[in-house]
């Protein structure tokens, strides 16, 4: 999987463990050969995001933009996933909250976006822990990579 990074505030330093991670666990997904985009914004772009496509005031901390809609009638996938839009400010106050790294919570802020990107939703607890799985799977990857030949 391709992931580029894109940090609009331009205070973003741990790209590559980011990066490194979400292409495992996309590749672990299913979606090797696929590409999707980490967009960094602050609260502010967020939050102005958040009310014009959701209609919901304030800032949230991740968003997600997928460039196609995953169906059952066979359309070929297109290779872009779309974009996960993440808020620093957010994920450094939620990081401070789990005790662990800003960038540790961008890792599973982004995971969880790539799910949304791939089709899932989490409406219930069941479907939540999906989410809790990958986004603990892309925090491993990136503090501890696995090379994948080690997991054969």
């Amino acid at each position: 999987m391709t992931v580029e990074i894109l940090d609009e505030t331009g205070r973003f330093r741990r790209r590559e463990p980011v990066r490194r991670a979400l292409a495992a666990l996309g590749a672990e997904l299913g979606a090797a050969g696929r590409e999707v985009t980490i967009v960094l914004v602050n609260d502010e772009t967020i939050a102005a995001m958040n009310a014009a496509h959701r209609g919901v005031e304030g800032p949230t901390d991740v968003l997600s933009y997928p460039l196609h809609e995953p169906d059952d009638v066979g359309m070929p996938a297109v290779p872009a996933l779309g974009d996960v839009v993440i808020s620093l400010d957010t994920a450094a106050r939620q990081a401070r909250n789990h005790g662990h790294a800003p960038w540790h919570e961008v890792v599973v802020l982004a995971a969880h976006g790539l799910l949304h990107l791939l089709g899932f939703d989490h409406p219930d607890r069941a479907a939540w822990a999906r989410f809790e799985a990958a986004q603990a799977r892309a925090l491993e990857l990136a503090v501890v990579p696995v090379k994948p030949e080690a997991r054969a």
